[in-house]
Protein backbone atom coordinates (compact mmCIF):
# COMPACT_ATOMS: atom_id res chain seq x y z
CA UNK A 1 0.00 0.00 0.00
CA UNK A 2 1.25 3.57 -1.12
CA UNK A 3 1.40 5.62 1.74
CA UNK A 4 0.12 8.96 -0.49
CA UNK A 5 -3.29 9.95 -2.62
CA UNK A 6 -3.53 10.56 -6.64
CA UNK A 7 -3.89 14.19 -5.46
CA UNK A 8 -0.27 14.35 -3.27
CA UNK A 9 1.27 12.63 -7.10
CA UNK A 10 0.37 15.63 -9.39
CA UNK A 11 2.34 15.68 -12.70
CA UNK A 12 5.19 18.38 -12.96
CA UNK A 13 5.87 20.34 -15.77
CA UNK A 14 9.25 20.20 -16.03
CA UNK A 15 9.33 23.10 -18.28
CA UNK A 16 8.71 25.54 -15.55
CA UNK A 17 11.32 23.94 -12.84
CA UNK A 18 15.12 24.74 -12.58
CA UNK A 19 17.37 23.57 -15.28
CA UNK A 20 20.55 25.69 -14.87
CA UNK A 21 23.04 25.64 -11.60
CA UNK A 22 22.10 29.61 -11.07
CA UNK A 23 18.39 28.70 -11.03
CA UNK A 24 17.99 26.04 -8.19
CA UNK A 25 16.82 27.91 -4.99
CA UNK A 26 19.61 26.21 -2.47
CA UNK A 27 23.35 23.59 -3.80
CA UNK A 28 24.72 20.82 -2.07
CA UNK A 29 28.47 20.06 -2.76
CA UNK A 30 28.95 16.22 -3.57
CA UNK A 31 32.44 14.37 -3.38
CA UNK A 32 32.74 11.33 -6.02
CA UNK A 33 34.65 8.28 -4.86
CA UNK A 34 36.32 5.92 -6.81
CA UNK A 35 33.69 2.95 -6.15
CA UNK A 36 30.95 5.63 -7.59
CA UNK A 37 32.50 4.41 -11.58
CA UNK A 38 31.23 1.58 -13.07
CA UNK A 39 32.75 -1.40 -15.11
CA UNK A 40 32.41 1.40 -17.92
CA UNK A 41 34.21 4.31 -16.34
CA UNK A 42 31.72 6.48 -15.68
CA UNK A 43 29.46 7.12 -12.71
CA UNK A 44 27.14 4.14 -12.01
CA UNK A 45 22.72 5.26 -12.59
CA UNK A 46 22.22 4.14 -9.04
CA UNK A 47 24.98 5.75 -7.28
CA UNK A 48 23.34 9.45 -8.67
CA UNK A 49 20.15 8.47 -6.03
CA UNK A 50 22.32 7.67 -3.08
CA UNK A 51 23.21 11.08 -4.26
CA UNK A 52 19.76 12.45 -4.41
CA UNK A 53 19.12 10.93 -1.55
CA UNK A 54 21.96 12.39 0.60
CA UNK A 55 21.83 15.88 -0.68
CA UNK A 56 18.12 16.31 0.45
CA UNK A 57 18.17 14.48 3.64
CA UNK A 58 21.56 16.49 4.54
CA UNK A 59 20.31 19.76 3.86
CA UNK A 60 17.10 18.89 5.86
CA UNK A 61 19.12 18.17 8.87
CA UNK A 62 21.00 21.28 8.56
CA UNK A 63 18.42 23.55 7.81
CA UNK A 64 16.58 22.32 10.38
CA UNK A 65 19.23 21.72 13.27
CA UNK A 66 17.93 18.70 14.40
CA UNK A 67 18.14 14.54 13.23
CA UNK A 68 15.63 14.20 10.84
CA UNK A 69 15.02 10.23 12.03
CA UNK A 70 13.78 11.51 15.75
CA UNK A 71 10.64 13.56 14.52
CA UNK A 72 7.37 11.46 14.97
CA UNK A 73 7.02 11.73 11.17
CA UNK A 74 9.27 10.49 8.68
CA UNK A 75 9.83 11.26 4.89
CA UNK A 76 9.56 7.83 2.62
CA UNK A 77 11.05 7.85 -1.09
CA UNK A 78 7.81 6.64 -3.08
CA UNK A 79 9.19 8.33 -6.40
CA UNK A 80 12.27 8.73 -7.96
CA UNK A 81 12.83 9.36 -11.67
CA UNK A 82 16.01 10.47 -12.99
CA UNK A 83 17.23 11.82 -16.52
CA UNK A 84 20.91 11.58 -17.65
CA UNK A 85 22.16 13.97 -19.58
CA UNK A 86 25.75 13.84 -19.62
CA UNK A 87 28.22 11.54 -18.35
CA UNK A 88 30.15 11.56 -15.00
CA UNK A 89 33.21 9.95 -13.60
CA UNK A 90 35.70 10.19 -9.98
CA UNK A 91 36.98 12.47 -9.36
CA UNK A 92 34.40 14.53 -10.66
CA UNK A 93 33.72 16.79 -7.87
CA UNK A 94 30.13 17.75 -7.67
CA UNK A 95 27.37 20.35 -6.83
CA UNK A 96 23.60 19.22 -6.35
CA UNK A 97 20.89 22.03 -7.01
CA UNK A 98 17.85 21.40 -4.79
CA UNK A 99 14.44 22.52 -5.37
CA UNK A 100 11.06 21.99 -4.56
CA UNK A 101 8.64 21.61 -7.36
CA UNK A 102 5.24 20.95 -4.93
CA UNK A 103 5.03 21.29 -1.25
CA UNK A 104 1.69 18.77 -0.72
CA UNK A 105 0.13 18.53 3.31
CA UNK A 106 2.16 15.54 3.21
CA UNK A 107 4.60 15.06 0.51
CA UNK A 108 7.28 16.91 -0.61
CA UNK A 109 8.43 16.65 -4.34
CA UNK A 110 12.20 17.84 -5.25
CA UNK A 111 13.45 18.74 -8.45
CA UNK A 112 17.12 17.72 -8.21
CA UNK A 113 19.77 18.91 -10.87
CA UNK A 114 23.18 17.29 -10.75
CA UNK A 115 25.93 19.14 -11.83
CA UNK A 116 29.75 18.58 -12.54
CA UNK A 117 31.42 21.56 -10.09
CA UNK A 118 31.39 24.37 -12.31
CA UNK A 119 29.22 23.51 -15.18
CA UNK A 120 25.74 25.65 -15.73
CA UNK A 121 24.55 23.09 -17.19
CA UNK A 122 23.29 19.54 -15.40
CA UNK A 123 24.62 16.14 -16.04
CA UNK A 124 21.56 14.80 -14.34
CA UNK A 125 17.77 15.82 -14.04
CA UNK A 126 15.35 14.31 -11.30
CA UNK A 127 12.28 14.04 -9.43
CA UNK A 128 12.03 12.97 -5.78
CA UNK A 129 8.92 12.75 -3.70
CA UNK A 130 8.82 12.13 0.05
CA UNK A 131 5.43 11.12 1.50
CA UNK A 132 5.50 11.72 5.40
CA UNK A 133 4.39 8.98 7.37
CA UNK A 134 3.76 8.40 10.83
CA UNK A 135 7.22 7.39 12.40
CA UNK A 136 5.84 3.99 13.90
CA UNK A 137 2.71 3.23 11.46
CA UNK A 138 4.66 3.22 7.79
CA UNK A 139 1.40 2.99 6.11
CA UNK A 140 -0.25 6.28 7.36
CA UNK A 141 0.79 9.41 5.41
CA UNK A 142 0.57 12.94 8.24
CA UNK A 143 1.44 16.05 7.39
CA UNK A 144 4.76 17.52 6.75
CA UNK A 145 6.04 18.10 10.29
CA UNK A 146 6.61 22.13 10.84
CA UNK A 147 10.59 22.19 10.96
CA UNK A 148 10.66 20.29 7.62
CA UNK A 149 8.09 22.72 5.68
CA UNK A 150 9.60 25.71 7.16
CA UNK A 151 12.66 24.13 6.04
CA UNK A 152 12.18 23.24 2.49
CA UNK A 153 9.43 26.64 2.17
CA UNK A 154 12.25 28.48 0.34
CA UNK A 155 13.18 25.82 -2.03
CA UNK A 156 9.67 26.24 -3.25
CA UNK A 157 10.03 27.25 -7.15
CA UNK A 158 6.83 28.57 -9.04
Amino acid sequence: MCPTSSSDREPVDASELPRRLGSFPRTWPMPTRWADNDHYGHINNVTYYAYFDTAVNAYLMEATSTDIRELPAVGLVVETACSYLAPLSFPDDLVVGLAVARLGDSSITYRIGLFRAGDEEPAALARFVHVYVDREDHHRSVPVPAAIRAAVTPLVVA
